[in-house]
């Protein structure tokens, strides 16, 4: 009888091996759970990124608008009849 339930204790710790530090473990589900939370918060973040390019995309084709936008600002350039005043920071010397 005894072998009996020995062998039966030693069947039911065989059994229970791979559940708690076997490559299917609570700990293993618990820390793939993590990564897919962490993956699914950076590819939202991705989406709202391409969301703004394709708005901008479709504002830069749509109309000139935001082209002159884009000039005035990243390239300096002055609309005819615009005034150009350049502010020089104080720590330089005046011209």
């Amino acid at each position: 009888m005894r072998l009996v339930l020995l062998i039966l204790v030693i069947l039911a710790a065989a059994i229970q091996y791979p559940l708690w530090w076997g490559k299917g473990s609570w700990a293993r589900v618990s820390e793939l759970e993590q990564q897919l939370a962490r993956q699914e918060e950076k590819n939202e973040a991705l989406a709202a990124r391409n969301n703004a390019l394709a708005a901008e995309v479709q504002d830069l084709k749509s109309g000139t608008a935001a082209v002159e936008e884009r000039a005035r600002f990243e390239l300096g350039m002055v609309k005819e009849g615009d005034v150009f005043v350049h502010i020089l920071p104080s720590d330089e010397p005046s011209p």
